[in-house]
Formats: C-alpha cells, structure tokens, sequence
C-alpha cells in the first residue's frame, strides 16, 4: 500500500507498522459530508422507493411466505460478487436435500450459510441488537463448514489481513486494513456510532456503516458478505423495511468494479459524496425492482390460489413460495399429512402444470415449481405483470 495514495482523505490516515508495512487507519464516523443537490435528490429517490416497497410487502396478508425468495436471491447474488457461483435453482436443490452428498465446502452450501446467517440475524435481533456481538455470531454461522472456515469463524482477526488481486502481499497491496489493535479501536466506534442518535439520514447512515466495515475488514474472511448482511439487518432494525425483501446486492454485483472503486476512493480522497451517491442509487433501483418482483410473486400466488380448490392445496401453494423444490417428504411434514396424502396433493399440482418431477427417478422425487423460479430469478424487466402502476400510487 502506497501510502501517498492516502495523504489527502478525510475518511483516515495510513500508518507504518513495525513490520515496514503501511496500513489505513479509518477516521470515527460521522464524517463532515458536503451535500450538493444531487446527493440530497438520489437520497429522497431512495427514501421515497424503500418506503413504497416496504408499505407494499405490508399490503399483503402474508408477508413471510413472500420473504423467503428475497432472502436467497440475495445470498446468492452477495455471493455472487465474491466468486461463488451458484444459482437459486441449486440453492433450493441444494436445501431440499437433493443435493446432500455436495462436500460441506460446496459452493451451494456457502450461499445457503448466507440464508442461516442473515435468518439467524434477523431472529436475535428480538433479544440483541445490531452489535459486535451479534456480528460475530453471524459471522460463525455465516463460515461454518465453508471454505475459510479455518480462518477463526465468528471471531475478529488477531492478525493482519490485506486486500488486492492474487499474488498481492501485505507490501504490494493496494490496500491494508487497520493493524488489530487499531481495529479493535475502530469496531468499538463503529458500535458506538450505530447506536448513537443522529441527525443523518437513516440511509446515509447505513451507507457510512457499510464503507467503515469493509474498510475495518475486521475478519479474515467473509467480510464483503457479512457486510452487506449489515445492510439488510440495519434497515429491518431502524424499521426502513417491514420484511427481508430487498435486493441491493444484486445492483452491487451489476456494478461491481464502481462499488470497489468507490470505497477506494472514500479511503483514498475522502471521496464520500460520490460513494452515497452510488449507494443511494442502487437502493432506489434494487428497491423499485424488487418491488416489481413482489407484486409479480404475488400475483402469480393468487392466480394459483384460484386455480386450486381446497385450504390444503393453498397451504401446499404457498410451501412452494418459500421452497419452490420439494420432495413428497417434505411436504408431508410442512402440511402434516400422512404421505399418500401428500403423495396426492403433489399429483394434482402436477396433472395441472404448476409444478413437475425432476429426478427422472422413481424413489425419492423432486419437483420443481419453474413459473415460481423465474419470477424470482428473472430481471424485473422481463416480469409481466398487470399491477406495475401500482408501485407508483403508494
């Protein structure tokens, strides 16, 4: 790390270490923030665009079952941008079951600890709020049997990291994060600042947050997810969102090289305007596109609803939106069913096309709910939908 690079910001400062190595020291937050127009116009778009999607999940009268695609699109998307490649369909597969003899380090098992992880986040949060603590215990949950879980899972690193392209050391890296004791002084003022009152906007806010994590990067491993699972978590605690329906990292993984390039440039020049500005604008669009998503999954539930003729079909209809790929097991524990009966209402599904066999097998079936993979999976442009305006008359 070059520390001429780093002379000028107002987000730190760079240090020499004993070691010979230089690293950045993040400034306590708030920083002192310009606020020209057309940041003060991105962040009432934002405001304006997470308020109507978090009043329009409360329009519904079952929220939760329309929660659960949001949370894994997410994971997979967050994972998405830190080389884990794998998609919703053998995330759900890979949940059902189906895919259990994937060696615990599968790419499908890391993005699934995202959903324990954020789920377990989002449970505690009732008895522990947004914390160093709690950030640990996500982080264990988020590592746990993954790759880098050899690397001190829900513990803050007592050693030094570093971040660049591969080959890169502590000496060529273009960026060092803070030395452990240093970081520690730093976490504690971010915790500090977390739970202080301020008149920052609450999104501004949050943006400030995430920078500071990763520029803190206080774990060995994990921090680019666990850091946008602060996010999702701070906008549910600050009550921005009434559920998990929001997205961002999938704008994040559409702009991934200016998101890197903005975080730099806050550590580098103390370019904060500029990252606000992109963060603010990825909130505005993932949430009118998530919104779109929401109103498409629950009017393909509807339609499904009129389409079947009992309460346990409905019930049945609804299992499929939180697990679009199921076996006959499963369902006949979620209904509380004997099995033939489960066995028969799985049938029906199939006979009128919501759903189909995919194993090819005849023991030990899957099915797959594919209209429901593709709303979820789909981009919000190529989402039929007849209640579009709807977004815009909340």
């Amino acid at each position: 790390m070059d520390p001429k690079d780093y002379q000028n910001s107002t987000a730190g400062h760079p240090v020499r270490t004993p070691q010979g190595y230089w690293a950045f020291v993040p400034s306590p937050l708030p920083p002192a923030l310009e606020w020209p127009v057309s940041l003060v116009g991105v962040l009432s778009s934002a405001d304006q665009a997470i308020s109507r999607l978090s009043t329009l999940a409360g329009t519904f009268p079952f929220p939760h079952v329309l929660m659960q695609p949001f949370i894994r699109r997410e994971a997979v998307q967050s994972s998405r941008i830190e080389g884990t490649r794998t998609s919703l369909v053998e995330l759900y597969t890979y949940e059902s079951g189906q895919l259990s003899f994937l060696e615990p380090a599968s790419d499908a098992s890391e993005v699934y600890n995202y959903v324990r992880a954020l789920d377990y986040g989002l449970d505690r949060r009732k008895d522990l709020p947004v914390s160093l603590r709690l950030i640990r215990e996500m982080h264990s949950r988020l590592m746990e049997n993954a790759r880098g879980s050899n690397l001190t899972p829900g513990e803050f690193r007592r050693s030094q990291n570093w971040i660049g392209p591969s080959g890169s050391t502590l000496m060529s890296s273009p960026f060092v994060p803070p030395p452990v004791d240093e970081m520690k002084q730093a976490l504690g003022d971010l915790e500090t600042f977390t739970h202080s009152s301020s008149p920052i906007p609450p999104l501004v806010r949050i943006g400030l947050i995430h920078y500071q994590f990763e520029a803190i990067h206080p774990f060995l491993d994990g921090n680019g997810r666990m850091g946008r699972l602060l996010i999702m978590l701070l906008m549910c605690e600050w009550g921005m969102l009434s559920q998990p329906i929001f997205n961002l990292s999938s704008f994040i993984e559409q702009h991934r090289q200016v998101y890197y390039d903005r975080l730099l440039a806050v550590s580098q020049h103390g370019d904060w305007e500029a990252w606000l500005e992109f963060f603010l604008t990825g909130v505005q669009v993932q949430a009118q596109d998530d919104a779109i998503r929401l109103i498409a999954l629950n009017d393909l539930r509807l339609r499904y609803h009129r389409e079947v003729r009992s309460e346990r079909m409905v019930r049945l209809v609804d299992l499929l939106f939180e697990r679009p790929i199921v076996s006959i097991r499963q369902v006949e524990a979620a209904l509380g069913v004997p099995y033939l009966t489960a066995l028969r209402q799985v049938e029906k599904l199939v006979e009128a096309g919501g759903i189909r066999e995919v194993t090819g097998r005849s023991r030990n079936r899957f099915y797959q709910a594919d209209e429901i993979l593709k709303v979820i999976g789909a981009p919000a442009a190529e989402l039929e939908t007849p209640n579009d305006q709807v977004v815009a008359k909340i």
